[in-house]
């Protein structure tokens, strides 16, 4: 017999009863997501303060409040499990539905051969120093909430690099793309997408030039690249809108334009998926 068939042998009483049930299960669900749960996306969590929550075994801040971050990778699977620990001891399981993307092919020529395939000992050792600094200013871990209030487009202009793409440089098959390119003219103003701290400022690095790191605050971090000139310094706090940087054609590039690039833990997530269309 169909569930609808036995509910209509329940008394008025029984069947009210009934749907009080389903109401208190619903209303006991200990969280609640939202944004892009997509390759390259990021959710905003909340649960019953005081709970333990891990993405794929992976253990994830949860503010005082209950809130939390989940993020996607480029390749990430079809399917990411969210397991919650809650204060009564009770355990909650769900597995999400992560939506997978094509991602475009770009093919960047007539950049300096040393960029794209370095050899000598002194650029090498530069590189990794770049990038022990780069992991070092990711590393912050508190609980701001500065991703809150959302993210705003750091400069306007023509998208001409998108996330995920599979660079093909010189001619050579090279690493995808991590971030958003907007093309704009040197010196053009960079703001701040949302509040943060600085926590790394480098006029120089072999790859992307001026550089900048932005903490937002649970490990989720804003990059921006190939800078003219640096505003602010490591440590300062910024707000929304706040002037940061200029743009530049200073590192690995072909001409002026700002790379963003985001992170979430050790998670590569794309920023235009946190930004209203370009105006």
């Amino acid at each position: 017999m169909g569930i609808l068939m036995r509910l209509c042998y329940l008394s008025v009483p029984a069947l009210l009863a009934f749907m009080l049930a389903g109401l208190a299960i619903a209303e006991t669900t200990p969280v609640t997501l939202s944004g892009a749960s997509k390759q390259g996306g990021m959710l905003v969590g909340r649960t019953q303060p005081g709970s333990v929550v891990y993405q794929d075994g992976q253990k994830v801040r949860v503010s005082a409040d209950g809130r939390f971050l989940l993020g996607f990778t480029r390749d990430a699977p079809a399917r990411s499990e969210l397991v919650i620990e809650l204060p009564d001891g009770g355990r909650y399981r769900r597995e999400l539905e992560v939506e997978q993307r094509e991602y475009r092919i770009q093919r960047i020529d007539g950049l300096p051969q040393g960029k794209v395939t370095p050899r000598s000992a002194e650029d090498l050792a530069r590189i990794r120093r770049d990038a022990v600094a780069v992991k070092r200013s990711r590393a912050r871990d508190d609980d701001r909430q500065d991703w809150l209030a959302g993210f705003e487009w750091p400069v306007t202009g023509p998208v001409s690099g998108v996330y995920g793409s599979q660079r093909i440089l010189n001619g050579k098959p090279r690493r995808p793309h991590f971030g958003v390119d907007v093309a704009a003219p040197t010196g053009t103003p960079v703001r701040a997408p949302a509040a943060g701290i600085v926590t790394l400022a480098d006029p120089d690095m072999f790859f992307s030039g001026g550089t900048l790191v932005l903490d937002h605050g649970h490990k989720l971090t804003s990059s921006f690249l190939h800078l003219s000139r640096l505003l602010v310094d490591v440590g300062d706090r910024v707000e929304q809108g706040d002037l940061i940087a200029e743009v530049g054609a200073t590192g690995r590039v072909t001409g002026p334009h700002l790379d963003w690039r985001m992170n979430l833990r050790d998670r590569r997530i794309d920023p235009e998926l946190l930004v209203p269309p370009m105006p």
